[in-house]
């Protein structure tokens, strides 16, 4: 077992943390509100810290899940951030959606420190993270991942190692960019079955076991059929992780017409107050018979 801090305790990162607590390891957890961290170990155990370095002081491994780039600095640099109180050979696991070139970063800093880094972002939502049934998408060396893989498994359905740091990151993108389009693909098609007069939950059930299923339409159709949209993954942070496969694609060279796109619709969603809908929410900008005024 295992001395781990954990930074991050949104709808992510708390049942991940209490994973960890559950399989014996000994978690110290750090948050930006002071009550979440307070509450956790109220319902966890393990204790908390005022601050990343403090948190991460002794720790064999620190997880992070934050929101973005700028926090993922925030929390890993400076005189508070986790590496300056991490030791050699300890090891880094990052699980924010960012970007590669901020896992880049952070990893050439880890290697100065003589800290292994992997960038592990996950895939599965809120739902996975309650479940321990995230699919984990990693990049690092063969040697750190080895050591992150031990510990992953508290909370990870399946993990993937793909190659040198970024590469978690670049494959993360890959899901983002095909979820885009199997939401918008579902959306048209729950509307369409609306105006068509047919029973749109029998539709769904009918074709979910055929080539059209996934895991969004297992999951979703009856929500949306339902008018509701507060599950999982929300549409600001959806815009967040789109824009990073779009500057990605600037930089590779890729076409992403379709995804550009559907970042424009998610952007008329939120102009209707959706900003933390769930990503199913695109149906909400399309026209349907029964809730038509």
């Amino acid at each position: 077992m295992a001395q781990i801090a954990f930074i991050g305790l949104g709808v992510m990162g708390y049942p991940m943390a209490g994973f960890l607590a559950a399989a014996g390891h000994q978690v110290i957890v750090y948050n930006r509100t002071t009550s979440k961290a307070q509450a956790w170990v109220a319902e966890h155990g393990g204790a908390w810290a005022p601050t990343p370095a403090l948190a991460a002081q002794g720790a064999d491994v620190v997880c992070c899940c934050v929101g973005n780039d700028d926090d993922l600095r925030s929390v890993v640099l400076g005189a508070e951030g986790a590496f300056a109180c991490m030791a050699p050979s300890s090891l880094f696991i990052d699980h924010t959606t960012a970007s590669a070139e901020v896992a880049r970063e952070l990893a050439a800093e880890a290697t100065r420190l003589q800290i292994g880094f992997v960038d592990a972002p996950v895939s599965g939502g809120q739902a996975g993270a309650e479940n321990g049934q995230l699919a984990i998408m990693c990049g690092g060396s063969d040697g750190d991942y080895g050591r992150a893989e031990k510990i992953m498994a508290a909370y990870a359905k399946s993990m993937t190692h793909l190659g040198a740091v970024g590469a978690g990151q670049l494959t993360k993108m890959v899901n983002q960019i095909c979820i885009a389009g199997l939401v918008q693909g579902l959306s048209e098609g729950v509307a369409f079955a609306v105006n068509a007069g047919l029973d749109a939950k029998q539709v769904f059930q009918a074709i979910g076991a055929g080539a059209a299923g996934s895991w969004q339409m297992a999951n979703r159709n009856n929500t949306m059929v339902d008018d509701e949209f507060e599950f999982g993954f929300a549409v600001d942070w959806m815009r967040k992780d789109l824009g990073i496969c779009m500057d990605e694609a600037q930089r590779n060279g890729s076409d992403l017409t379709v995804t550009r796109l559907i970042d424009s619709y998610y952007e008329q969603v939120q102009a209707m107050g959706g900003n933390r809908w769930d990503t199913s929410s695109l149906l909400k900008r399309l026209p349907r018979k029964d809730i038509a005024s």
